[in-house]
């Protein structure tokens, strides 16, 4: 039997086959896969995830696919980092960074989610990929289909970092800069998805794509022991990564993966662009679409898909939600590097900001066991931070001058 029994509507239940589709015809709902779980269950194992490969596919059995992985072998099972210094800093006992930052093999999650995606395309019949992207999914699509030797199109703001614009072309996709903003981006996609017979992983194809997310969740719970963490601090943009970290969690308990599910899910947002968690601070279940203006680029969604789902994600999981100021997300980006040796994206500065946050407000406590989820390297957004971090000291090239520069004595104890 199928482990995929349907695509569901998230609304109202309608089931559809499990096609290219991504909206209910009945109520206009978002549709998600629906797993044959008593099938599953039968196969599944601590045992059999731990003997298998080196990446996020050892969790094949959870992922909307009916064969092998055909894209995307190496993606996934990024490190989970004991965040010693980091953790002191804050006043955290157990502090871990689920660092996607070396992913591959674009550097970001999004490498786990395309890999799903263009391995469920192949085996819908699929020959051309698409998709809409404030950056890295961009990159990921364009990458995974040059290896996959699939036509691609990738649609992004005109407005997007230079690395990440490099991070398209050097695979050479068809890359489509639109005047606007992601939303607009988006829904000019929406319309050519509707006209041409093009895989787009994040329209046609999201209800397997987003399932990708998952694998973070699945890989916390391994490599902490198989045990879940008390709190986990997640970056928002469209809401999606949110909501598959908290279904994958409780796949895992179902499952009987792990004994019981006790994780907080909180949402981290920028404050230039902060839909759901403005809506989670006033108490509302629905958002307000807002136009972004926001250094963090990669999460500057103002009308995010998944937000409603985020907003219910975090109140199951008796969770929290906040933002930070531009200063704050830069501020994250440096405190993160200097203490851990980690250089994330903007994404990542929002998340570590965050975090400061509700440790600061007593939301997250000194002994939880605490995953921040960095979801991107920042060589990809280094103009965030180029007029932060200083200049190096320059010196003639003799040792006098050194020593002179860093008040070198005779013990060779210094500072500049």
């Amino acid at each position: 039997m199928a482990k995929m029994k349907a695509l569901v509507c998230r609304e109202c239940g309608k089931e559809y086959p499990t096609k290219a589709i991504h909206v209910c015809e009945m109520c206009f709902g978002p549709l998600e896969v629906k797993y044959n779980y008593s099938e599953i269950k039968k196969t599944i194992s601590r045992k059999k995830i731990e003997a298998g490969p080196h990446s996020m596919w050892r969790y094949i059995d959870l992922l909307p696919i009916e064969g092998g992985a055909t894209v995307g072998p190496y993606a996934g099972f990024t490190p989970m980092v004991r965040a010693h210094n980091l953790g002191a800093y804050l006043g955290l006992d157990e502090l871990y960074i689920k660092n996607d930052t070396v992913n591959h093999p674009t550097l970001s999650f999004k490498d786990r989610v395309v890999a799903v995606a263009l391995t469920r395309a192949r085996e819908l019949g699929f020959e051309t990929v698409a998709c809409a992207s404030t950056g890295n999914l961009a990159n990921s699509v364009a990458a995974h289909a040059a290896a996959a030797g699939m036509h691609c199109y990738v649609f992004i703001p005109g407005d997007l970092e230079a690395a990440k614009v490099l991070g398209n072309l050097i695979y050479r996709p068809n890359v489509v800069e639109v005047e606007g903003n992601y939303d607009d981006v988006n829904r000019l996609c929406s319309e050519i998805a509707g006209e041409h017979g093009w895989a787009f992983v994040n329209i046609n194809i999201r209800p397997y794509y987003a399932e990708g997310s998952k694998t973070l969740a699945f890989e916390t719970v391994e490599q902490l022991g198989w045990r879940t963490p008390d709190q986990v601090v997640v970056p928002m943009a469209s809401g999606s990564l949110l909501t598959k970290i908290w279904k994958g969690l409780i796949e895992m308990q179902a499952l009987g993966l792990v004994d019981a599910v006790r994780t907080k899910i909180n949402g981290a947002q920028a404050e230039g662009c902060s839909p759901i968690a403005t809506a989670y601070k006033e108490g509302r279940d629905f958002f307000r679409p807002v136009k972004p203006k926001t250094i963090a680029k990669s999460l500057a969604i103002g009308n995010p898909a998944d937000g409603y789902y985020a907003l219910k994600a975090t109140a199951e999981s008796r969770g929290a939600m906040d933002m930070v100021s531009d200063d704050e997300v830069v501020e994250g980006i440096k405190l993160l590097a200097q203490t851990e040796g980690i250089f994330a994206e903007t994404a990542g500065g929002v998340t570590i900001g965050v975090l400061r946050k509700l440790v600061k407000q007593g939301v997250i406590k000194k002994s939880d066991v605490t995953v921040a989820y960095i979801t991107g390297n920042g060589l990809k957004t280094q103009e965030a931070v180029i007029d932060a971090v200083g200049r190096p000291v320059r010196i003639q090239p003799s040792l006098v001058s050194f020593e002179r520069t860093f008040k070198m004595g005779k013990n060779g104890g210094g500072a500049a």
